[in-house]
Protein backbone atom coordinates (compact mmCIF):
# COMPACT_ATOMS: atom_id res chain seq x y z
CA UNK A 1 0.00 0.00 0.00
CA UNK A 2 1.20 3.35 -0.67
CA UNK A 3 -0.50 6.84 -0.05
CA UNK A 4 -0.25 9.89 -1.80
CA UNK A 5 -1.55 13.02 -1.14
CA UNK A 6 -4.09 14.93 -3.74
CA UNK A 7 -3.21 18.73 -4.33
CA UNK A 8 -4.74 21.80 -5.99
CA UNK A 9 -3.31 21.89 -9.24
CA UNK A 10 -3.38 25.01 -11.31
CA UNK A 11 -5.67 27.40 -11.15
CA UNK A 12 -5.35 28.86 -14.27
CA UNK A 13 -4.50 32.51 -12.90
CA UNK A 14 -6.52 32.23 -9.81
CA UNK A 15 -5.21 33.17 -6.74
CA UNK A 16 -7.54 31.57 -4.88
CA UNK A 17 -10.77 29.50 -5.39
CA UNK A 18 -14.04 28.76 -2.89
CA UNK A 19 -14.88 24.58 -2.46
CA UNK A 20 -18.45 24.86 -3.46
CA UNK A 21 -18.55 20.75 -3.12
CA UNK A 22 -17.03 17.86 -2.12
CA UNK A 23 -17.87 14.82 -3.95
CA UNK A 24 -16.13 11.99 -1.50
CA UNK A 25 -16.31 10.83 1.52
CA UNK A 26 -13.85 8.94 3.57
CA UNK A 27 -13.71 5.37 2.85
CA UNK A 28 -14.80 5.88 -0.64
CA UNK A 29 -13.47 3.82 -3.47
CA UNK A 30 -12.63 6.54 -6.23
CA UNK A 31 -11.38 5.75 -10.04
CA UNK A 32 -9.17 7.39 -12.36
CA UNK A 33 -10.54 11.01 -13.17
CA UNK A 34 -13.17 10.69 -11.16
CA UNK A 35 -14.73 14.29 -9.70
CA UNK A 36 -13.58 14.70 -5.63
CA UNK A 37 -13.69 18.16 -5.16
CA UNK A 38 -15.49 21.36 -7.23
CA UNK A 39 -14.33 24.49 -6.52
CA UNK A 40 -15.20 27.84 -7.92
CA UNK A 41 -13.24 31.31 -8.69
CA UNK A 42 -14.96 34.53 -9.46
CA UNK A 43 -15.17 33.47 -13.32
CA UNK A 44 -15.97 29.56 -13.19
CA UNK A 45 -16.37 26.51 -11.49
CA UNK A 46 -14.65 22.93 -12.08
CA UNK A 47 -14.09 19.79 -11.32
CA UNK A 48 -11.07 18.08 -9.35
CA UNK A 49 -10.51 15.06 -10.80
CA UNK A 50 -8.68 11.94 -9.22
CA UNK A 51 -5.11 11.12 -10.70
CA UNK A 52 -5.20 7.33 -9.66
CA UNK A 53 -8.04 4.75 -8.68
CA UNK A 54 -7.75 4.26 -4.37
CA UNK A 55 -9.55 4.20 -1.24
CA UNK A 56 -10.27 7.86 0.43
CA UNK A 57 -8.61 7.91 3.72
CA UNK A 58 -9.00 11.53 4.89
CA UNK A 59 -10.15 14.92 2.97
CA UNK A 60 -8.27 18.07 4.28
CA UNK A 61 -10.87 20.53 3.06
CA UNK A 62 -14.84 21.17 4.02
CA UNK A 63 -16.95 22.96 1.94
CA UNK A 64 -17.22 27.07 2.08
CA UNK A 65 -13.24 26.81 2.75
CA UNK A 66 -10.62 28.96 0.32
CA UNK A 67 -7.88 26.80 -1.31
CA UNK A 68 -5.05 28.13 -3.79
CA UNK A 69 -2.77 25.94 -5.75
CA UNK A 70 -0.41 23.07 -4.43
CA UNK A 71 -2.61 23.06 -1.13
CA UNK A 72 -3.77 19.42 0.35
CA UNK A 73 -7.13 18.21 -1.13
CA UNK A 74 -7.36 14.57 0.04
CA UNK A 75 -5.18 11.46 0.95
CA UNK A 76 -5.14 8.81 -1.31
CA UNK A 77 -4.46 5.31 -0.27
CA UNK A 78 -3.51 3.00 -3.23
CA UNK A 79 -2.50 -0.65 -3.44
CA UNK A 80 0.68 -2.21 -4.57
CA UNK A 81 -1.01 -4.65 -7.12
CA UNK A 82 -2.72 -1.84 -8.59
CA UNK A 83 0.64 0.44 -9.05
CA UNK A 84 1.98 -2.83 -11.07
CA UNK A 85 -0.60 -3.15 -13.16
CA UNK A 86 -0.68 0.35 -14.29
CA UNK A 87 2.72 0.20 -14.90
CA UNK A 88 2.43 -3.05 -17.13
CA UNK A 89 0.23 -1.45 -19.12
CA UNK A 90 2.17 2.27 -19.52
CA UNK A 91 5.12 0.12 -20.85
CA UNK A 92 3.37 -2.19 -23.23
CA UNK A 93 1.40 1.35 -24.66
CA UNK A 94 4.78 3.53 -24.83
CA UNK A 95 6.25 0.20 -26.77
CA UNK A 96 3.33 0.34 -29.38
CA UNK A 97 3.91 3.88 -31.22
CA UNK A 98 0.63 3.55 -33.17
CA UNK A 99 -1.41 3.18 -29.50
CA UNK A 100 -3.39 6.21 -28.32
CA UNK A 101 -5.41 6.17 -25.63
CA UNK A 102 -8.08 8.98 -24.78
CA UNK A 103 -9.06 8.87 -20.74
CA UNK A 104 -11.87 7.06 -19.61
CA UNK A 105 -13.59 7.93 -16.32
CA UNK A 106 -14.46 4.11 -16.17
CA UNK A 107 -11.23 3.01 -16.55
CA UNK A 108 -9.39 2.71 -13.31
CA UNK A 109 -6.05 0.66 -14.49
CA UNK A 110 -4.87 2.78 -17.47
CA UNK A 111 -4.20 5.82 -15.69
CA UNK A 112 -0.68 5.46 -13.89
CA UNK A 113 0.36 8.94 -13.31
CA UNK A 114 0.03 8.55 -9.52
CA UNK A 115 3.30 5.86 -9.22
CA UNK A 116 4.90 6.45 -12.71
CA UNK A 117 4.07 9.86 -14.54
CA UNK A 118 7.71 9.51 -16.27
CA UNK A 119 5.97 6.88 -18.12
CA UNK A 120 2.40 8.56 -18.75
CA UNK A 121 1.46 8.34 -22.44
CA UNK A 122 0.98 12.13 -24.04
CA UNK A 123 -2.42 12.93 -24.52
CA UNK A 124 -2.74 15.24 -27.82
CA UNK A 125 -5.88 17.80 -26.87
CA UNK A 126 -8.31 18.52 -29.43
CA UNK A 127 -10.41 21.19 -30.02
CA UNK A 128 -13.85 21.94 -31.43
CA UNK A 129 -14.94 25.20 -32.65
CA UNK A 130 -18.09 26.77 -31.29
CA UNK A 131 -20.56 29.71 -31.92
CA UNK A 132 -21.38 32.79 -30.00
CA UNK A 133 -25.21 33.69 -31.14
CA UNK A 134 -27.20 37.05 -29.69
CA UNK A 135 -29.29 34.48 -26.57
CA UNK A 136 -33.33 35.28 -25.87
CA UNK A 137 -33.55 39.04 -25.63
CA UNK A 138 -36.83 39.37 -23.90
CA UNK A 139 -38.95 40.16 -26.10
CA UNK A 140 -36.64 43.15 -27.63
CA UNK A 141 -36.77 42.63 -31.27
CA UNK A 142 -32.96 44.25 -31.62
CA UNK A 143 -30.29 45.40 -29.21
CA UNK A 144 -27.31 47.87 -30.09
CA UNK A 145 -23.59 46.83 -29.76
CA UNK A 146 -21.68 49.22 -27.68
CA UNK A 147 -18.42 47.64 -26.58
CA UNK A 148 -16.60 44.98 -28.09
CA UNK A 149 -15.04 43.59 -24.82
CA UNK A 150 -12.37 40.85 -26.66
CA UNK A 151 -10.53 40.93 -29.46
CA UNK A 152 -9.27 37.82 -31.88
CA UNK A 153 -6.75 35.96 -30.53
CA UNK A 154 -7.53 36.37 -26.68
CA UNK A 155 -7.94 33.75 -24.76
CA UNK A 156 -10.91 33.92 -22.31
CA UNK A 157 -12.75 31.96 -19.39
CA UNK A 158 -16.64 30.60 -18.77
CA UNK A 159 -18.84 33.37 -17.86
CA UNK A 160 -16.41 35.99 -19.43
CA UNK A 161 -17.84 38.94 -21.46
CA UNK A 162 -17.71 39.23 -25.01
CA UNK A 163 -19.50 41.96 -25.71
CA UNK A 164 -21.51 44.57 -24.06
CA UNK A 165 -25.60 45.03 -25.68
CA UNK A 166 -27.65 48.11 -24.75
CA UNK A 167 -31.67 48.44 -25.49
CA UNK A 168 -34.30 50.52 -24.78
CA UNK A 169 -33.93 50.39 -20.50
CA UNK A 170 -30.92 48.19 -19.85
CA UNK A 171 -27.44 47.41 -20.84
CA UNK A 172 -26.48 43.27 -20.88
CA UNK A 173 -23.35 41.60 -21.47
CA UNK A 174 -23.21 38.34 -23.50
CA UNK A 175 -21.32 35.98 -21.49
CA UNK A 176 -18.87 33.49 -23.04
CA UNK A 177 -20.62 29.55 -22.84
CA UNK A 178 -16.91 28.06 -22.49
CA UNK A 179 -13.39 29.09 -21.92
CA UNK A 180 -11.53 28.73 -24.71
CA UNK A 181 -9.49 31.74 -27.81
CA UNK A 182 -11.20 33.79 -30.14
CA UNK A 183 -10.72 33.31 -33.38
CA UNK A 184 -13.06 35.62 -35.51
CA UNK A 185 -15.67 38.32 -34.69
CA UNK A 186 -18.99 38.80 -36.55
CA UNK A 187 -19.89 42.19 -35.28
CA UNK A 188 -18.78 45.92 -34.65
CA UNK A 189 -19.58 48.54 -32.26
CA UNK A 190 -22.74 50.25 -32.84
CA UNK A 191 -24.45 46.88 -34.95
CA UNK A 192 -27.93 46.20 -34.16
CA UNK A 193 -28.52 42.62 -33.09
CA UNK A 194 -30.98 40.27 -33.23
CA UNK A 195 -31.69 37.19 -31.18
CA UNK A 196 -29.51 34.34 -33.27
CA UNK A 197 -26.82 36.67 -34.73
CA UNK A 198 -23.75 35.64 -35.07
CA UNK A 199 -20.90 37.57 -32.50
CA UNK A 200 -18.16 35.35 -32.10
CA UNK A 201 -16.33 32.19 -32.78
CA UNK A 202 -14.34 30.18 -29.89
CA UNK A 203 -11.97 27.44 -30.12
CA UNK A 204 -12.92 25.57 -26.96
CA UNK A 205 -10.25 22.64 -26.44
CA UNK A 206 -12.18 19.30 -25.70
CA UNK A 207 -10.54 19.04 -22.31
CA UNK A 208 -11.85 22.30 -21.02
CA UNK A 209 -15.55 20.84 -22.72
CA UNK A 210 -14.89 17.81 -20.27
CA UNK A 211 -14.14 19.96 -17.46
CA UNK A 212 -17.14 22.52 -17.40
CA UNK A 213 -19.21 19.82 -18.74
CA UNK A 214 -18.81 16.15 -16.92
CA UNK A 215 -22.01 14.96 -18.56
CA UNK A 216 -20.27 14.69 -21.79
CA UNK A 217 -20.22 11.00 -23.26
CA UNK A 218 -16.38 10.33 -23.53
CA UNK A 219 -15.06 7.29 -25.50
CA UNK A 220 -12.36 5.53 -25.66
CA UNK A 221 -10.11 4.36 -28.34
CA UNK A 222 -7.63 1.93 -28.24
CA UNK A 223 -5.06 0.73 -31.14
CA UNK A 224 -5.22 -2.94 -31.35
CA UNK A 225 -2.66 -5.61 -32.39
CA UNK A 226 -2.69 -6.70 -36.51
CA UNK A 227 -3.60 -10.40 -35.27
CA UNK A 228 -7.37 -10.75 -35.95
CA UNK A 229 -9.79 -10.88 -33.54
CA UNK A 230 -13.29 -11.88 -33.74
CA UNK A 231 -16.13 -8.87 -34.17
CA UNK A 232 -17.78 -9.93 -30.97
CA UNK A 233 -14.51 -9.12 -28.76
CA UNK A 234 -14.21 -5.72 -30.26
CA UNK A 235 -16.11 -3.12 -28.21
CA UNK A 236 -18.75 -1.07 -29.50
CA UNK A 237 -17.80 2.89 -29.79
CA UNK A 238 -21.32 3.37 -27.83
CA UNK A 239 -20.51 0.95 -24.95
CA UNK A 240 -21.71 2.62 -21.73
CA UNK A 241 -18.66 4.21 -19.89
CA UNK A 242 -18.65 0.93 -17.40
CA UNK A 243 -17.02 -0.86 -20.36
CA UNK A 244 -13.20 -1.47 -19.88
CA UNK A 245 -10.51 -2.66 -22.55
CA UNK A 246 -7.98 -4.84 -21.43
CA UNK A 247 -3.99 -4.94 -22.73
CA UNK A 248 -3.00 -8.55 -23.50
CA UNK A 249 -0.52 -8.02 -20.32
CA UNK A 250 -3.76 -8.01 -17.84
CA UNK A 251 -6.04 -9.47 -19.92
CA UNK A 252 -5.49 -13.49 -18.08
CA UNK A 253 -5.60 -11.86 -14.70
CA UNK A 254 -8.80 -9.76 -15.07
CA UNK A 255 -11.42 -10.18 -12.82
CA UNK A 256 -14.75 -9.34 -11.83
CA UNK A 257 -13.48 -6.86 -9.14
CA UNK A 258 -11.01 -5.33 -11.53
CA UNK A 259 -14.05 -3.98 -13.53
CA UNK A 260 -16.58 -3.29 -10.72
CA UNK A 261 -19.06 -1.41 -12.64
CA UNK A 262 -21.34 -1.17 -9.52
CA UNK A 263 -19.10 1.28 -8.00
CA UNK A 264 -18.98 3.10 -11.05
CA UNK A 265 -22.16 3.65 -11.14
CA UNK A 266 -22.29 4.60 -7.49
CA UNK A 267 -19.45 7.42 -8.56
CA UNK A 268 -21.54 8.50 -11.31
CA UNK A 269 -24.41 8.94 -8.58
CA UNK A 270 -22.61 11.05 -6.66
CA UNK A 271 -21.72 13.37 -9.29
CA UNK A 272 -24.78 13.60 -10.76
CA UNK A 273 -25.93 16.62 -8.87
CA UNK A 274 -22.69 18.44 -10.31
CA UNK A 275 -23.75 17.32 -14.07
CA UNK A 276 -24.91 20.39 -14.83
CA UNK A 277 -23.66 23.11 -17.09
CA UNK A 278 -24.04 26.20 -15.40
CA UNK A 279 -21.64 29.27 -14.01
CA UNK A 280 -20.55 30.28 -10.41
CA UNK A 281 -23.31 33.23 -10.64
CA UNK A 282 -26.22 31.03 -11.01
CA UNK A 283 -24.48 28.57 -8.66
CA UNK A 284 -23.81 30.98 -6.15
CA UNK A 285 -27.68 32.50 -6.20
CA UNK A 286 -29.37 28.72 -6.68
CA UNK A 287 -27.78 28.12 -3.12
CA UNK A 288 -28.85 31.62 -1.85
CA UNK A 289 -32.31 30.60 -3.17
CA UNK A 290 -31.80 26.66 -2.20
CA UNK A 291 -32.86 25.20 -5.54
CA UNK A 292 -31.57 22.31 -6.71
CA UNK A 293 -30.09 22.81 -10.50
CA UNK A 294 -30.72 19.67 -11.74
CA UNK A 295 -34.67 20.03 -11.63
CA UNK A 296 -34.27 23.52 -13.40
CA UNK A 297 -35.15 23.61 -17.40
CA UNK A 298 -31.97 25.35 -19.04
CA UNK A 299 -32.63 27.83 -22.26
CA UNK A 300 -28.71 28.68 -23.19
CA UNK A 301 -26.72 27.32 -25.26
CA UNK A 302 -25.50 23.41 -25.41
CA UNK A 303 -27.85 23.22 -22.32
CA UNK A 304 -26.49 26.38 -19.90
CA UNK A 305 -28.79 27.22 -17.24
CA UNK A 306 -29.05 30.93 -17.18
CA UNK A 307 -29.88 33.61 -14.36
CA UNK A 308 -33.56 34.01 -16.20
CA UNK A 309 -34.22 30.04 -15.79
CA UNK A 310 -33.77 29.99 -12.20
CA UNK A 311 -35.60 33.11 -11.79
CA UNK A 312 -38.45 31.06 -14.33
CA UNK A 313 -38.30 28.68 -11.93
CA UNK A 314 -38.98 30.11 -8.69
CA UNK A 315 -41.70 31.90 -10.67
CA UNK A 316 -43.53 29.14 -11.22
CA UNK A 317 -43.14 27.39 -7.84
CA UNK A 318 -44.15 30.84 -6.21
CA UNK A 319 -47.41 31.21 -8.61
CA UNK A 320 -48.71 27.17 -8.07
CA UNK A 321 -51.72 26.66 -6.03
CA UNK A 322 -49.60 24.52 -3.53
CA UNK A 323 -47.22 27.65 -2.95
CA UNK A 324 -48.13 30.92 -0.66
CA UNK A 325 -48.24 32.86 -4.46
CA UNK A 326 -51.49 30.92 -4.86
CA UNK A 327 -53.16 33.18 -2.57
CA UNK A 328 -53.54 35.18 -5.61
CA UNK A 329 -56.04 33.60 -8.33
CA UNK A 330 -54.93 33.47 -12.12
CA UNK A 331 -57.04 35.26 -14.78
CA UNK A 332 -59.07 32.68 -16.55
CA UNK A 333 -58.31 32.21 -20.06
CA UNK A 334 -60.94 33.41 -22.32
CA UNK A 335 -61.39 32.71 -26.36
CA UNK A 336 -62.77 35.85 -27.45
CA UNK A 337 -63.29 35.31 -31.08
CA UNK A 338 -66.31 33.15 -29.95
CA UNK A 339 -68.21 36.52 -29.85
CA UNK A 340 -67.00 38.27 -32.59
CA UNK A 341 -64.07 39.20 -34.73
CA UNK A 342 -60.65 39.97 -32.72
CA UNK A 343 -57.31 41.26 -33.42
CA UNK A 344 -54.32 40.19 -31.63
CA UNK A 345 -50.95 42.47 -31.11
CA UNK A 346 -48.02 41.86 -29.24
CA UNK A 347 -47.58 44.48 -26.50
CA UNK A 348 -44.34 46.65 -26.80
CA UNK A 349 -41.37 46.01 -24.84
CA UNK A 350 -42.05 49.39 -23.19
CA UNK A 351 -45.55 48.36 -22.69
CA UNK A 352 -44.58 45.17 -20.76
CA UNK A 353 -42.21 46.85 -18.35
CA UNK A 354 -44.71 49.75 -17.61
CA UNK A 355 -47.55 46.67 -16.66
CA UNK A 356 -44.41 44.94 -14.65
CA UNK A 357 -43.89 47.77 -12.29
CA UNK A 358 -47.29 48.85 -11.81
CA UNK A 359 -48.20 45.90 -11.21
CA UNK A 360 -45.03 45.39 -8.61
CA UNK A 361 -45.89 48.38 -7.31
CA UNK A 362 -49.40 48.02 -6.71
CA UNK A 363 -49.05 44.10 -4.98
CA UNK A 364 -46.27 45.70 -2.57
CA UNK A 365 -46.95 49.48 -1.71
CA UNK A 366 -50.45 50.09 0.47
CA UNK A 367 -51.90 53.06 -1.38
CA UNK A 368 -54.05 55.86 -0.07
CA UNK A 369 -55.12 59.07 -2.47
CA UNK A 370 -56.78 62.10 -1.09
CA UNK A 371 -57.90 65.32 -3.57
CA UNK A 372 -58.03 68.84 -3.44
CA UNK A 373 -58.18 71.84 -5.87
CA UNK A 374 -55.67 74.29 -6.63
CA UNK A 375 -57.09 78.07 -7.24
CA UNK A 376 -54.45 79.25 -10.22
CA UNK A 377 -56.44 82.20 -11.54
CA UNK A 378 -53.77 84.76 -10.58
CA UNK A 379 -51.05 82.07 -11.79
CA UNK A 380 -52.78 81.78 -15.41
CA UNK A 381 -53.26 85.85 -15.16
CA UNK A 382 -49.25 86.17 -14.37
CA UNK A 383 -48.57 83.37 -16.87
CA UNK A 384 -50.84 85.31 -19.57
CA UNK A 385 -48.65 88.61 -19.07
CA UNK A 386 -45.40 86.76 -19.97
CA UNK A 387 -46.74 86.05 -24.03
CA UNK A 388 -44.46 88.72 -25.32
CA UNK A 389 -41.37 87.64 -23.44
CA UNK A 390 -42.03 83.89 -23.89
CA UNK A 391 -41.98 84.60 -27.89
CA UNK A 392 -38.90 86.72 -27.70
CA UNK A 393 -37.38 84.09 -25.81
CA UNK A 394 -38.61 81.44 -27.99
CA UNK A 395 -39.81 79.27 -24.84
CA UNK A 396 -43.37 78.71 -23.71
CA UNK A 397 -44.15 79.05 -19.89
CA UNK A 398 -46.69 76.06 -19.32
CA UNK A 399 -48.60 75.44 -16.12
CA UNK A 400 -46.40 72.18 -15.23
CA UNK A 401 -43.17 74.47 -14.63
CA UNK A 402 -45.13 76.73 -11.60
CA UNK A 403 -46.35 72.73 -10.59
CA UNK A 404 -43.05 71.63 -10.83
CA UNK A 405 -41.50 74.54 -8.69
CA UNK A 406 -44.51 74.25 -6.42
CA UNK A 407 -43.70 70.85 -5.91
CA UNK A 408 -40.04 71.22 -4.88
CA UNK A 409 -40.86 73.48 -2.60
CA UNK A 410 -43.34 71.44 -0.47
CA UNK A 411 -40.50 68.36 -1.02
CA UNK A 412 -37.99 70.70 0.72
CA UNK A 413 -40.48 71.19 3.59
CA UNK A 414 -41.63 68.07 4.37
CA UNK A 415 -39.06 65.48 3.89
CA UNK A 416 -41.31 62.61 4.27
CA UNK A 417 -42.35 62.46 0.80
CA UNK A 418 -38.72 63.29 -0.25
CA UNK A 419 -37.65 59.74 0.99
CA UNK A 420 -37.45 55.66 0.03
CA UNK A 421 -38.00 52.81 2.28
CA UNK A 422 -34.94 50.45 1.89
CA UNK A 423 -35.24 47.23 0.50
CA UNK A 424 -35.66 45.27 4.26
CA UNK A 425 -37.67 47.57 5.40
CA UNK A 426 -36.10 48.59 8.62
CA UNK A 427 -35.45 52.35 7.85
CA UNK A 428 -35.77 55.17 5.95
CA UNK A 429 -33.84 56.91 3.14
CA UNK A 430 -34.08 60.73 3.56
CA UNK A 431 -32.72 62.23 0.45
CA UNK A 432 -30.96 65.52 0.30
CA UNK A 433 -31.82 66.49 -3.61
CA UNK A 434 -34.82 67.58 -5.33
CA UNK A 435 -35.05 65.42 -8.52
CA UNK A 436 -38.64 64.95 -9.78
CA UNK A 437 -39.87 63.20 -12.41
CA UNK A 438 -42.65 63.79 -15.42
CA UNK A 439 -45.02 61.78 -17.11
CA UNK A 440 -44.46 61.74 -20.56
CA UNK A 441 -47.28 60.12 -22.90
CA UNK A 442 -45.34 58.98 -26.03
CA UNK A 443 -46.65 56.65 -29.02
CA UNK A 444 -44.61 53.87 -27.48
CA UNK A 445 -46.01 54.01 -23.89
CA UNK A 446 -45.65 56.26 -21.02
CA UNK A 447 -41.89 57.18 -20.31
CA UNK A 448 -40.89 59.54 -16.62
CA UNK A 449 -37.57 61.68 -17.59
CA UNK A 450 -36.65 63.27 -14.33
CA UNK A 451 -35.83 67.05 -13.66
CA UNK A 452 -32.52 67.42 -11.50
CA UNK A 453 -32.07 70.10 -8.79
CA UNK A 454 -35.91 71.45 -9.58
CA UNK A 455 -35.64 73.20 -6.13
CA UNK A 456 -32.50 75.50 -7.33
CA UNK A 457 -33.61 76.45 -11.22
CA UNK A 458 -35.91 79.04 -12.34
CA UNK A 459 -38.73 78.46 -14.16
CA UNK A 460 -37.67 79.65 -17.51
CA UNK A 461 -34.63 77.29 -17.15
CA UNK A 462 -37.36 74.63 -15.68
CA UNK A 463 -39.37 75.03 -18.88
CA UNK A 464 -36.82 74.61 -21.53
CA UNK A 465 -35.43 71.60 -20.14
CA UNK A 466 -38.93 70.32 -19.79
CA UNK A 467 -39.60 71.04 -23.46
CA UNK A 468 -36.56 68.86 -24.23
CA UNK A 469 -37.03 65.89 -21.98
CA UNK A 470 -40.58 65.58 -23.65
CA UNK A 471 -39.19 65.77 -27.02
CA UNK A 472 -36.59 63.31 -25.92
CA UNK A 473 -39.04 61.10 -24.37
CA UNK A 474 -41.42 61.47 -28.39
CA UNK A 475 -38.97 60.13 -30.05
CA UNK A 476 -37.12 57.45 -28.23
CA UNK A 477 -33.67 59.66 -27.29
CA UNK A 478 -34.14 59.64 -23.63
CA UNK A 479 -30.54 58.29 -21.97
CA UNK A 480 -31.15 55.68 -18.81
CA UNK A 481 -29.33 58.16 -16.32
CA UNK A 482 -32.01 60.76 -18.10
CA UNK A 483 -34.76 59.03 -16.31
CA UNK A 484 -33.43 57.69 -13.04
CA UNK A 485 -32.83 59.20 -9.80
CA UNK A 486 -36.21 60.56 -9.41
CA UNK A 487 -37.44 61.57 -5.65
CA UNK A 488 -41.22 62.41 -6.74
CA UNK A 489 -43.49 61.94 -9.56
CA UNK A 490 -45.91 64.46 -11.65
CA UNK A 491 -48.41 63.21 -13.71
CA UNK A 492 -50.33 65.66 -15.80
CA UNK A 493 -53.30 64.84 -17.96
CA UNK A 494 -53.43 68.25 -18.95
CA UNK A 495 -55.97 68.93 -21.49
CA UNK A 496 -56.84 65.51 -22.11
CA UNK A 497 -59.65 65.79 -19.33
CA UNK A 498 -61.11 64.15 -16.57
CA UNK A 499 -61.88 65.09 -12.68
CA UNK A 500 -59.38 63.28 -10.62
CA UNK A 501 -57.80 59.97 -10.73
CA UNK A 502 -55.81 57.61 -8.64
CA UNK A 503 -51.90 57.97 -9.91
CA UNK A 504 -49.60 54.77 -8.80
CA UNK A 505 -46.74 55.22 -6.95
CA UNK A 506 -43.29 54.87 -8.76
CA UNK A 507 -41.39 52.68 -6.33
CA UNK A 508 -39.18 53.50 -4.27
CA UNK A 509 -39.92 56.75 -4.18
CA UNK A 510 -42.89 57.35 -2.04
CA UNK A 511 -45.25 59.88 -3.49
CA UNK A 512 -47.24 60.56 -6.86
CA UNK A 513 -49.03 64.05 -7.82
CA UNK A 514 -52.23 63.20 -10.54
CA UNK A 515 -52.93 66.71 -12.48
CA UNK A 516 -56.34 66.76 -14.56
CA UNK A 517 -57.71 69.50 -16.66
CA UNK A 518 -58.74 72.65 -15.36
CA UNK A 519 -61.69 73.88 -14.91
CA UNK A 520 -63.96 77.18 -13.96
CA UNK A 521 -65.98 76.39 -10.96
CA UNK A 522 -67.98 79.11 -8.50
CA UNK A 523 -66.10 80.03 -5.56
CA UNK A 524 -67.47 81.97 -2.83
CA UNK A 525 -65.41 85.26 -1.74
CA UNK A 526 -66.38 87.82 0.26
CA UNK A 527 -70.09 86.87 0.31
CA UNK A 528 -70.70 85.81 -3.03
CA UNK A 529 -69.85 83.41 -5.72
CA UNK A 530 -67.15 84.01 -8.11
CA UNK A 531 -65.76 82.06 -11.69
CA UNK A 532 -61.97 80.99 -10.32
CA UNK A 533 -60.07 78.54 -12.12
CA UNK A 534 -59.72 75.79 -10.34
CA UNK A 535 -56.90 72.59 -10.65
CA UNK A 536 -57.53 69.07 -9.48
CA UNK A 537 -54.88 67.56 -7.73
CA UNK A 538 -54.96 63.80 -6.87
CA UNK A 539 -51.89 62.73 -4.54
CA UNK A 540 -50.99 58.65 -3.89
CA UNK A 541 -48.42 58.12 -1.27
CA UNK A 542 -47.50 54.70 0.42
CA UNK A 543 -48.88 54.72 3.58
CA UNK A 544 -45.32 52.96 5.40
CA UNK A 545 -43.54 55.90 4.80
CA UNK A 546 -46.20 58.63 4.76
CA UNK A 547 -49.21 59.01 7.57
CA UNK A 548 -52.17 60.74 7.09
CA UNK A 549 -51.12 64.32 8.47
CA UNK A 550 -48.04 64.48 6.51
CA UNK A 551 -49.88 64.17 3.21
CA UNK A 552 -52.52 66.94 4.17
CA UNK A 553 -50.14 69.24 4.79
CA UNK A 554 -47.68 68.36 1.94
CA UNK A 555 -50.70 69.33 -0.27
CA UNK A 556 -52.20 72.03 1.44
CA UNK A 557 -48.76 73.92 0.80
CA UNK A 558 -48.54 72.50 -3.26
CA UNK A 559 -52.19 74.43 -3.59
CA UNK A 560 -51.12 77.53 -1.34
CA UNK A 561 -47.61 77.67 -3.76
CA UNK A 562 -49.86 77.54 -7.20
CA UNK A 563 -52.32 79.95 -5.60
CA UNK A 564 -49.87 82.56 -4.98
CA UNK A 565 -46.54 82.28 -6.59
CA UNK A 566 -45.18 84.83 -4.47
CA UNK A 567 -44.78 82.33 -1.49
CA UNK A 568 -42.33 80.34 -3.92
CA UNK A 569 -39.50 83.28 -3.46
CA UNK A 570 -39.72 82.70 0.67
Amino acid sequence: MTNQTVKVPDLGGAAEVEVIEISVAVGDEVSVDESIIVVESDKASMDIPCPAAGKVTAISVAEGSMVKEGDPLLELEISASGAVTSASEVAQSVASESALVIANEASAQDEPSATVPDQAPSIAPATATESVVVPDLGGADKVELIELMVAVGDRINEGDGIVLMESDKASMELPSPASGVITALHVNEGDSLAEGDKVAELEVMVTDAQMVMPAVDHTEVTAEPITPEPASSKPSTSAPVSSSIASPATSNTATPSNVDTGHRQTGDDRRRKTDVYAGPAVRKLARKLGVDLSRVKSSGPRGRLAKEDLHNYVKQLVSSPDSMGGAIPKVPEVDFSQFGEIVTEPMSKLHKITAANMHRSWLNVPHVTQFDDADITELEAFRQTLKDEMAERGIKITPVSFLMKAVAAALETHRAFNASLSSDGESIIYKQYVHIGMAVDTPAGLMVPVLRDVNKKGIWQLSEEIRELADKAKHRKLKPNEMQGGCFTVSSLGGIGGTGFTPIVNTPEVGILGVSKLAVKPVFQNGEFVPRKMLPLSLSYDHRAVNGGDAGRFMTEIAANLADVRRLLL
